[in-house]
């Protein structure tokens, strides 16, 4: 069978962390299981379910397989979960091999699978990079052996920071440090430690997320029990500050509220996102979006499993977005960029109707001092950037 690798309309977009008009065509595959379950994880996620992994990897290798590929080739692939680390570098390297020879990967594509500490070494980031990955994404969260304690992670921070390290003698040519930041058993000084010790281990990018107490997690329980304190939006406002300042004098940008990088870094999978790009979705609760059309897999592991062995349909659902939804939608992602949605791009894409629709809720926002509309982009002022969510909800 000829590979599909080649199958692409141009080369993948350049990561300057910008909205684009064409953000590409994405692939997120979704493997589902973790060694320990976080106090505050909401993701479809579990632990346990050791007996499974390997007829996992086949059911997904068969979704695929059985994919219509009439399509353009992925310019960015995402391996996240979970903890997709816990397979093997083989059997990961075996699914992003069918995705190249049944979907199509672009040359150049930015492919990325997440990690936890304690499943990676440098051998296995050496795998990786056999196996076609070309960005890791490591979930260090903090350096604070409390702060970790607290939210439930099973690594301690020199694991963490070995990973970080690991990586980069392996040669990962961008590795990614996922930070959470925020939680009420959480210093000042012990964040700024944390986010110093990943810059000193030499990441490419930073993610950095304040810390939500999500409904049916065991975070959510005890702080609903008064077992545990609530966070404090005041204390985490003041925390994203400090994030802001200390990443931005280390020399990274940030291009997304939570996400900053070094220049030509960021990453292209979440911006498509935030472009509003098409992209498929394989695996366990994995979610598509392709030409208005948003659908979802079936969320239990063994199910799915057991609809790919029987040759059933794994889709639980869909739903078809209106083209005027779908714009709102698109502008309120734009929008999480700080810079902005080219207006004119938007326009060739979705059409003027859709922005004259809103000009009145837009012009109302730019009077309150939420948004920036010069210089032909829409933007979310910088002052309102912890209260964006108020700007995308007006836009919907």
């Amino acid at each position: 069978m000829t590979s599909l690798a080649t199958r692409a309309t141009g080369a993948p977009p350049r990561r300057t962390g910008e909205w684009l008009e064409d953000p590409g065509f994405g692939v997120y595959v979704h493997v589902p299981f973790c060694l320990h379950r976080c106090h505050y994880c909401d993701f479809n996620a579990y632990a346990g379910d050791d007996d499974v992994h390997d007829d996992y990897v086949v059911a997904l290798v068969r979704c695929i397989e059985r994919c219509d590929p009439a399509r353009r080739a992925a310019t960015s692939v995402f391996f996240g979960g979970g903890t997709p680390t816990l397979l093997p570098p083989a059997r990961l390297g075996g699914v992003l091999r069918a995705l190249r020879d049944h979907v199509g990967v672009a040359p150049g594509a930015e492919v990325t699978v997440e990690a936890n500490p304690e499943t990676v070494d440098e051998a296995a980031f050496e795998a990786l990079l056999e196996a076609g990955f070309n960005r890791v994404s490591i979930g260090v969260q903090s350096t604070s052996a409390r702060v970790l304690r607290a939210l439930g992670r099973t690594h301690g921070a020199s694991r963490a920071l070995d990973a970080l390290r690991a990586a980069r003698r392996a040669g990962v040519p961008d590795v990614n440090a996922d930070l959470i930041f925020g939680s009420p058993w959480e210093s000042t000084a012990e964040w700024r430690e944390s986010l110093e010790r990943v810059v000193d281990a030499g990441c490419d990018h930073v993610s950095a997320y304040a810390l939500t107490v999500e409904e049916g997690t065991p975070l959510h329980t005890l702080v609903a029990t008064g077992r545990a304190p609530d966070v404090d939006p005041d204390v985490q406002a003041e925390r994203h500050g400090v994030a802001c300042e200390l990443l931005a004098a280390a020399g990274y940008e940030r291009y997304e509220v939570s996400n900053w990088a070094r220049p030509g870094r960021a990453c292209a999978h979440n911006v498509l996102y935030w472009s509003a790009g098409d992209y498929l979705g394989f695996g366990a609760g994995a979610h598509a979006h392709v030409g208005g059309r948003r659908s979802w897999t079936l969320r239990l592991p063994r199910a799915f499993v057991a609809a790919v062995a029987a040759g059933r349909p794994v889709e639980d659902g869909a739903e078809e977005i209106d083209a005027d939804a779908r714009a709102g939608e698109a502008l309120a992602l734009g929008l999480r960029l700080v810079g902005g949605v080219d207006v004119a791009g938007f326009a060739r894409r979705f059409g003027t109707e859709p922005l004259a629709r809103r000009a009145g809720t837009l012009r109302r926002l730019a009077a309150a001092g939420l948004v920036d509309d010069s210089g032909g982009r829409l933007r979310v002022a910088p002052r309102a950037t912890l209260v964006a969510n108020e700007v995308f909800a007006a836009l919907l």
